[in-house]
């Protein structure tokens, strides 16, 4: 699963965006990937790991829900909630 958000920019800034990207590891269990900055130049990357999928889209909808509480925007999702 992936989501990629934007918000809108002050004057002469590139956008920000904010990335959660879901992945099955080798240690049965799942990582999500946070990378944010700002559009054009490399971002921060951060990730988490849960053992259960089901702890994995949680955490990743908490982080979106955050996100766009910040005032973000969806532009960009794949993937299903089903492994």
């Amino acid at each position: 699963m992936r989501i990629y958000m934007q918000i809108r920019p002050p004057e002469n800034k590139p956008p920000r965006f904010y990335q959660l990207q879901l992945q099955e590891d080798l240690l049965d269990g799942w990582t999500l990937i946070k990378e944010s900055g700002y559009q054009g130049s490399s971002g921060k990357i951060t990730s988490e790991h849960h053992n259960t999928y089901d702890e994995a889209v949680n955490a990743m909808v908490k982080a979106r829900d955050l996100q766009i509480g910040r005032g973000y925007r969806i532009v960009y999702s794949e993937g299903t909630s089903n492994p």
